[in-house]
C-alpha cells in the first residue's frame, strides 16, 4: 500500500468520491488538482517528460478529462491535439469503437479525416482502471492507419488490471500508480 510519503506532492490534490458514477466505484476527482496551478504543472510535467524524445506527431486526448491532459500536454510539447469524443460531437465523418467498461459500456469516436496515415500518436487519458478506453482508442488509431507510440495517464488503478489490455511492446506511463 502506498503511503503519502511515496507519493508526488501534487497527488494530495486528488480526492477520492465514493459511489460515483454509481454504487460500489470509487471516482478518482482531478478538479482539485486542476484547480490547483502549482500542483497541475507538477503532474504534467511527469506526464510529458517521458516523452519529449520519442518523435511523437499528435497527441490523441480521450474525452473528456483526456482532453484537459491531452490539450496541456500537446501545447507543452507543440504537437496537434485530437479529441476522441462520444457519439454524435464530431461533425463530418467519424471512426467508432464501442467497448465495455468496468460499470457499462460505451462508444468514442474519432474524425476519419483527424491525422493523416502513419502519424506518430500518444494517447492520453487521465485514468487507467479496466483499460477499455485505453484499448478502445487504440483500436480507433489503428483503423486511421496510426502509429500508437505510447499512452499516458496520469492515474493507474492497479488493482482492475487495466494496463493488460494495452498493447504489448507499446510504452504506457502513470505518473501515479494506486
Amino acid at each position: 500500500m502506498k503511503t503519502m510519503q511515496d507519493m508526488p506532492a501534487w497527488a494530495a490534490q486528488l480526492r477520492d468520491v465514493a459511489d460515483f458514477p454509481r454504487p460500489g466505484i470509487v471516482f478518482k476527482d482531478i478538479n482539485p488538482l486542476l484547480a490547483h496551478p502549482q500542483a497541475r504543472a507538477q503532474a504534467l510535467t511527469s506526464m510529458v517528460a517521458p516523452w519529449q524524445r520519442v518523435g511523437i506527431g499528435a497527441v490523441l486526448g480521450v474525452e473528456a478529462r483526456g482532453f484537459i491532459l491531452g490539450t496541456a500536454m500537446a501545447m507543452q510539447m507543440a504537437l496537434p491535439f485530437v479529441p476522441v469524443r462520444k457519439p454524435g460531437k464530431l461533425p463530418g465523418a467519424v471512426v467508432s469503437q464501442h467497448y465495455a467498461l468496468e460499470y457499462g459500456s460505451d462508444c468514442i469516436q474519432i474524425q476519419a479525416d483527424a491525422l493523416p496515415a502513419g502519424t506518430r500518436v500518444l494517447i492520453v487519458d487521465d485514468v487507467l482502471a479496466t483499460g477499455g478506453t485505453l484499448a478502445a482508442t487504440v483500436a480507433l488509431a489503428r483503423q486511421l492507419q496510426l502509429e500508437v507510440v505510447g499512452g499516458a495517464v496520469l492515474i493507474e488503478l492497479d488493482g482492475l488490471g487495466g494496463r493488460a489490455r494495452w498493447p504489448v511492446g507499446v510504452p504506457l506511463h502513470a505518473s501515479l500508480v494506486v
